[in-house]
């Protein structure tokens, strides 16, 4: 983006010191006619959620809480999320399927909630990044599972405008554009995975964002949503995703 050219997220921002979820306010603000890219942030959560109903975990004040009411959002809009958001955790960040953006070594530090009503022309786009996240900040059985920035607090609002930047680009970039630079940082493809329907191979995405698995008969599935797990191995222990989570998305 040009110098002087004028953003287009984050303004109005209404940020809150807790809230139940940013979700919340960001949908009751888009359902009141909140404008394209109004933004809620909030220093803490006490009812945050992710995928499949699960609580979503953050330390009050060491994690950037938001939650976006956008107008104009393309088929991608998860997976776009994905990609402006690992740019900023790193050059070594990874992207699990559909929406975890995880740490060099593997632990989530990110998760990406998508609430839409096409038939009233809006979503909401809700991101938890852990910047300040400390080792005793989670309980016991969550600190081998949830990565962290490593940054200090006073830094949560730096990496809000650099989180704002990235995504005015993806946000706005070809689905082309957006599929190639998930797949550079796929963390799945060549893994084996399990669903609810069966096992196989991660093989990418397709141009339409569902993740290509290759299965044992030389079949393919494609996946548009759902539960997707790392397949045990020799010697390898598969995390258990089930419960609460520090950033469940």
């Amino acid at each position: 983006m040009s110098e002087g050219t004028r953003r287009w997220l984050g303004l109005p921002r209404v940020h809150h010191r807790t809230t139940t979820s940013t979700n919340d306010r960001a949908r009751e603000l888009a359902q009141a006619g909140a404008p394209d890219g109004t933004l809620v942030t909030a220093g803490g959560q006490t009812a945050g959620r992710g995928r499949q109903g699960r609580a979503w975990i953050a330390p009050e004040g060491r994690a950037l809480l938001m939650s976006l009411v956008l107008r104009r959002s393309g088929p991608l809009l998860s997976l776009a999320a994905g990609v402006a958001v690992a740019e900023v955790v790193g050059l070594d960040a990874g992207i699990k399927w559909p929406n975890d953006v995880l740490t060099a070594d593997g632990r989530k530090v990110a998760g990406i909630l998508v609430e839409s009503r096409p038939q009233e022309e809006w979503a909401v786009l809700g991101i938890g990044l852990n910047v300040a996240l400390r080792g005793d900040d989670l309980p016991q059985e969550l600190r081998g599972r949830a990565g962290s920035m490593g940054r200090a607090v006073e830094e949560v609002e730096t990496v809000l405008g650099q989180v704002l930047a990235g995504l005015e680009r993806w946000l706005t970039a070809s689905e082309g554009e957006i599929v190639a630079a998930w797949d550079r940082r796929d963390s799945l493809r060549g893994r084996g995975v399990v669903w609810a329907g069966g096992h196989g191979v991660a093989d990418g995405i397709d141009g339409a964002g569902r993740l290509v698995v290759a299965r044992d008969d030389g079949s393919e599935q494609r996946l548009q949503a759902g539960e997707v797990h790392l397949e045990p191995g020799p010697g390898r222990r598969v995390p258990d995703d089930g419960g609460s989570d520090a950033l469940e998305s």
